[in-house]
């Protein structure tokens, strides 16, 4: 009886499909670390930060910059430098996590922020527009207040807001019927229950006039002031939602223009000029 035999192509075949199925699986595993702790794509889906980034940017985001987040944990690897003012920030919107914003970081955890004339301030030092920021609604005036605003039932608006302290890990807060509309959703947002019982606040199921703030929180701002759903609407940004910093623009078109060109127009929808951008 003679006994079947694999020839030795067959078996540098079989070794050559294994080192490339081997090769493919190393080199996803790769690409999914780089992505959870390195550097992350992201695009521009709305005008908020125009004309510093354009609905169509596509940027690369610097993960590791604020210590990447491990996933499903509150775990954060080493950082290489806190945020600072004036950095574009990439974050999980606290009212739905799910999204990611793009914004510009305009105050620190500390930092006292004010508003007047759509002239920003921080600590009482006047801050300059960045470049390609702009205003295109009309300017409000300070009597009128704005409901969609944070806090609510304040009298701010988008062009008059403040002075607001944005609060600091380890700072005690005071907690009053005035206050409560401030610090309400921070404090569920750290894990407690809060409650109104006629003018006595109630943390946790107890009294309490006082609460210490656990973790920092940022105020972002859209470069686009007057079209920018930002911290001037939803509130206080915590540090562990962010996500990282914006570094480069890798791809730019026109999504409401055909890929290539626009006969119409005569226009291509390709950006070319801004691939490469770095973005600050």
């Amino acid at each position: 009886m003679k006994k079947n035999k694999t020839s030795p192509k067959g078996n540098n075949q079989k070794t050559q499909s294994r080192e490339w199925f081997e090769a493919l699986v190393m080199a996803a595993l790769v690409a999914m670390i780089l992505r959870m702790f390195v550097v992350e794509s992201y695009r521009i889906p709305t005008g908020s930060m125009e004309k510093t980034l354009l609905a169509g940017d596509f940027l690369f985001v610097n993960k590791f910059v604020y210590g990447a987040k491990v996933p499903f944990t509150d775990i954060r690897l080493p950082k290489v430098h806190d945020v600072r003012r004036g950095d574009i920030i990439v974050f999980k919107f606290p009212k739905d996590r799910s999204l990611n914003y793009i914004k510009r970081c305009v105050a620190l955890p500390g930092d006292t922020l004010q508003i007047k004339n759509q002239q920003l301030s921080i600590n009482g030092h006047q801050v300059h527009l960045p470049p390609y920021a702009q205003f295109i609604g009309t300017r409000m005036p300070q009597e009128v207040p704005d409901f969609q605003i944070f806090p609510s039932m304040s009298a701010f608006n988008k062009d008059h807001y403040g002075p607001i302290r944005i609060p600091r890990k380890g700072d005690v807060i005071e907690l009053d019927t005035r206050t409560l509309p401030l610090y309400r959703d921070l404090i569920v947002d750290e894990g407690h229950t809060i409650s109104l019982v006629g003018s006595k606040v109630f943390v946790d199921g107890a009294a309490a006039d006082q609460y210490t703030v656990s973790k920092d929180y940022y105020f972002a701002m859209g470069d686009n002031r007057d079209n920018s759903l930002d911290s001037r609407y939803w509130g206080f940004l915590p540090e562990s939602d962010m996500v990282g910093q914006a570094m480069m623009v890798y791809w730019s078109w026109d999504p409401d223009l055909p890929l290539l060109f626009d006969p119409a127009n005569k226009i291509a929808s390709i950006h070319w000029q801004r691939i490469g951008l770095a973005v600050h």
